[in-house]
């Protein structure tokens, strides 16, 4: 899949606007940032979180859903979308990110992958855990801190490890 010109002069604005507007804006202006991504296309919900130190590649592939919280340094790198449901936390330093390379192609040109991914209600994505791209969590999900997921999970599924696995399933 190759960028668009268009889309890279989105990104140049985007950055001059992240840089100057958004990264130092104070912490508690959440409605703020969330007003800044809205005109650069991103679709968010009222009452969601969205910490000054997020970094976000292109806020129009972007989806958030109310009582949802972008942690501090939070990375989401979304050439692809991203789907955030209802009341999902994304703990400090955690990484989203909804592309990758074709690493096997011929000749080796590593063209880019894009998989949306998408995160179901209730989620919570630990300190620097970082989510693959095309998974989907199911509701509930709990991926633990510096964990890493390439695979969907299951509804109320804990999930450690690198790669991470499920350990056990919340009880209701």
């Amino acid at each position: 899949m190759k960028i668009s010109l268009f889309n890279k002069f989105l990104r140049v604005i985007w950055l001059i606007v992240y840089y100057s507007l958004f990264k130092f804006s104070p912490f508690f202006l959440h409605s703020y940032r969330s007003f800044i991504l809205k005109i650069f296309g991103a679709k968010i919900d009222s009452n969601v979180k969205i910490f000054p130190s997020v970094k976000i590649y292109l806020p129009s592939n972007l989806v958030i859903k109310s009582g949802t919280c972008l942690g501090p340094g939070v990375n989401i790198y979304n050439q692809g979308p991203i789907l955030l449901g209802r009341n999902i936390t994304v703990s400090q330093f955690a990484h989203l990110c909804s592309s990758t390379h074709k690493y096997n192609s011929n000749p080796p040109r590593l063209p880019l992958l894009i998989s949306k991914i998408v995160i179901k209600d209730d989620c919570w994505i630990c300190a620097d855990a970082f989510i693959g791209p095309g998974v989907t969590l199911a509701v509930g999900s709990i991926i633990g801190a510096r964990s890493v997921l390439f695979k969907n999970t299951v509804q109320r599924g804990i999930y450690v490890g690198n790669p991470a696995k499920l350990i056990k399933k919340k009880k209701i």
